[in-house]
């Protein structure tokens, strides 16, 4: 499954994702204020499920992106006070994205 993981500036929630998902599923991450690696329609249409870590995020995507499915955009409501990689961000990570991956 093609997973995108989407945050604020993909730095620590999103691409600790994409750390985690990794060797079970192709996927990649990006920020909605990243200038480093920025969220595209070209993501967006790549990714089979994509997930944001808050809800404002979802309605940026939409505003962004008003031809983009709205079904495969998935809100974990993960909060910002985590660093990259830290263990207890994966074990939420993955907690939270477990419903939608069978």
């Amino acid at each position: 499954m093609k997973l995108l993981f989407i945050c604020n500036a993909n730095m620590s929630r999103s691409p600790t994702a994409e750390e985690v998902f990794r060797e079970e599923h192709e996927t990649k991450s990006a920020g909605l204020i990243s200038r480093k690696n920025p969220v595209t329609k070209e993501l967006l249409e790549w990714a089979e499920k994509v997930f944001v870590v808050e809800e404002w995020q979802k309605h940026e995507l939409h505003n962004r992106f008003p031809d983009i499915n709205s079904r495969k955009i998935i809100n974990l409501d993960i909060p910002n006070n985590y660093y990259y990689m830290q263990p207890e961000l994966q074990e939420l990570i993955q907690q939270k994205t477990k419903p939608y991956l069978k």
